[in-house]
């Protein structure tokens, strides 16, 4: 694998990792006892597990509605943020989350760090944890690299440093799926009961992977995916996510709306005529919210192209939830953190 033995940020754009390719594998994720080690992926955690973060989420929540802004479970450890691609809302929650743990946190400067030198992605962790780094968060445009350094510490046979993703390449972003899990939750209370629709650029989307794995693994009974061809994978049926082309037809009675941003910085070539011809047919006007049930909640990942794959009436209006996503998204972060952690097993 080429981030072993060259530079960590020398290959921008490479192939995405093939969904199966980590199912019938050890589940790495895992210590020997069947705890969280790192989070990696969403994809071969249990429902029980999924649901053990979210509670965990909702205790540091009402801690929050209570006016206590700090706990001391992670005092005296380490936090390193090392985003290889730039995500400002991603890392300051995370910063935010670990800082209410009590953690130090230190952000790495990708650009003048030891990898725009030359240096390999293992050879900066090595570094980094021998300056007594007790957790990585981390973001890479390369599909695995999470993966690939939590196999190497396991090499290693260091069991006191954990990996967090926070988003690789087009493979997974399992800490933004959990806090979408966490909104639906919220809102809906019964995923088994649900119909959930994700619309837009699902090819390039590691939200998309992420969620649809979570709602299947929660039991949602009906997870669909809508938008043009040339924006969708294979394997999605396989994974349980009915598909639909037709924006209409794939909103209809629906009870939560995910919408995504086109990932443009991840297109190679032209799969869309314009942007506008986009919009017309797969970005959510209130005419097509109306198909939807009344109820329905409207989400978004973030950031928002008001007028590419969301109107703004929409993205302002009563039904849609994004900024509170935003919210949970810190303690979601901080659940995860303290599971890994230790404190909260």
């Amino acid at each position: 694998m080429p981030l072993s033995n060259s530079p960590a940020n020398s290959n921008p754009s490479p192939p995405p990792v093939p969904w199966a390719d980590l199912r019938n594998a050890r589940n790495p994720q895992l210590n020997s006892e069947g705890q969280l080690q790192h989070l990696l992926s969403l994809e071969g955690l249990s429902r029980e597990m999924l649901t053990h973060i979210l509670d965990t989420a909702e205790s540091f929540l009402a801690l929050n509605s209570h006016d206590v802004k700090k706990v001391p479970l992670l005092r005296g450890k380490s936090v390193f943020n090392i985003f290889f691609e730039n995500s400002t809302r991603t890392r300051t929650t995370f910063e935010i989350a670990a800082k209410r743990l009590s953690a130090d946190v230190i952000n790495l400067n990708i650009e003048a760090s030891s990898t725009s030198k030359g240096e390999t992605l293992l050879d900066t962790m090595d570094n980094l944890a021998a300056m007594h780094a007790d957790m990585f968060v981390v973001r890479h445009n390369q599909s695995g690299a999470p993966y690939l350094m939590a196999e190497h510490l396991n090499q290693l046979g260091i069991k006191d440093i954990h990996i967090i993703n926070a988003g690789d390449g087009r493979h997974s972003h399992p800490t933004q799926g959990l806090l979408d899990m966490y909104t639906i939750r919220h809102y809906k209370k019964d995923f088994t009961q649900l119909r959930v629709a994700i619309v837009g650029d699902i090819l390039h989307s590691r939200v998309a992977r992420s969620n649809i794995h979570a709602l299947t693994t929660l039991g949602v009974p009906e997870v669909r995916v809508i938008g043009p061809q040339t924006l969708l994978p294979s394997g999605l049926r396989e994974m349980g996510a009915h598909v639909y082309h037709n924006m209409n037809e794939g909103l209809k009675d629906v009870d939560v709306v995910i919408m995504l941003r086109l990932q443009k910085e991840r297109m190679a070539g032209a799969l869309l005529p314009s942007e506008a011809e986009y919009f017309k047919h797969y970005g959510l006007t209130q005419a097509k919210l109306a198909l939807a049930k009344p109820d329905a909640i409207v989400m978004h990942p973030g950031p928002i192209n008001r007028g590419v794959e969301i109107a703004s009436d929409v993205a302002d209006g009563a039904q849609a939830v994004i900024l509170p996503q935003v919210s949970f998204g810190i303690a979601i972060r901080m659940a995860v953190m303290a599971i890994l952690a230790g404190g909260k097993q």
